[in-house]
């Protein structure tokens, strides 16, 4: 297919919906990032052909129009496009490859906290491992978290 090369996202979208599992608080998993990446990609691609809609992406990615418009709204908020009324479709704001992985991420995936990985609230402290999991894993969660980041920086979508 036009446009597809060996450099550019090989996307597969399994679920386009937002899980909360049940007596865990904000431990989900959302696919908004790479079905962003997927929406880069068809502008990219069918820029000079299609007008890149709600309606044409939706078709593209297997999923509803609606979740398309939410996910453009957060990227418009963010400045990475800007969306023509009506059937226009969507046009970036700047070149592709001035748009890193890490802007897509923070447009779509605002962190509580600047945190990535939220703790479960109040560990037992009457237990050994409850009294020291912070002391284990917040050192090494935070360079998770920044070697993370620091890598979304280097890609270009």
């Amino acid at each position: 297919m036009k446009g597809f090369e060996k450099n550019s996202f090989d996307v597969i979208i399994c679920s386009n919906s937002f899980h909360h599992y049940p007596n865990s608080q904000n431990f989900f998993y959302t696919s908004r990032f790479t079905v962003a990446l997927h929406i880069f990609t068809c502008v990219d691609t069918f820029k000079d052909e299609h007008k890149v809609t709600s309606d044409f992406l939706a078709a593209s990615i297997n999923t509803s129009p609606v979740i398309i418009r939410k996910i453009f709204t957060q990227l418009k908020n963010a400045g990475l496009i800007n969306v023509i009324r009506g059937t226009g479709g969507i046009e970036l704001t700047r070149d592709l490859k001035d748009i890193t992985f890490y802007d897509v991420y923070q447009a779509l995936e605002p962190l509580e906290d600047g945190d990535l990985f939220r703790f479960h609230e109040s560990p037992n402290p009457e237990y050994h491992v409850g009294r020291n999991i912070h002391l284990l894993l917040d050192d090494k969660l935070k360079s998770i978290q920044e070697a993370m980041e620091s890598e979304m920086k280097k890609i270009h979508s």
